[in-house]
């Protein structure tokens, strides 16, 4: 999916999909889970985010929002994604039970600039 969205209406309801890098099964895990719904939360608090349905599938997920306060809707996704990636990166090095860890972060690192 491309990474730049094209949102015509910045008031309108939008339905997006985002797939975690590769497609690997990174929502299996409760705690992972949850780390994207306390970012969809603090979204919804602070930036306006207004969400109709959502739907957490163990490689994507799918949204049907809208932006309530005036921020530009690929902003707030941005953010949103943003936020979330780097919580989830950190909660998979500090978690002791993660057994993919090393195949997780081998394929990120393929497939990212970024060093984990």
């Amino acid at each position: 999916m491309s990474r730049n969205y094209k949102f015509l209406n910045p008031e309108g309801l939008y339905f997006i999909s985002f797939a975690v890098v590769g497609w690997l099964d990174v929502f299996t895990r409760n705690e992972y889970k949850d780390l994207f719904l306390e970012s969809v939360v603090f979204c919804q608090k602070e930036k306006g985010l207004e969400i109709h349905a959502w739907c957490i599938m163990t490689s994507h997920i799918h949204l049907v929002f809208r932006s309530v306060k005036g921020q530009k809707p690929e902003l707030l996704i941005g953010d949103l994604k943003r936020f979330t990636s780097k919580s989830l990166v950190k909660a998979i090095t500090e978690n002791p039970r993660e057994s993919r860890k090393e195949f997780l972060f081998r394929v990120f690192q393929k497939r990212s600039r970024k060093k984990f």
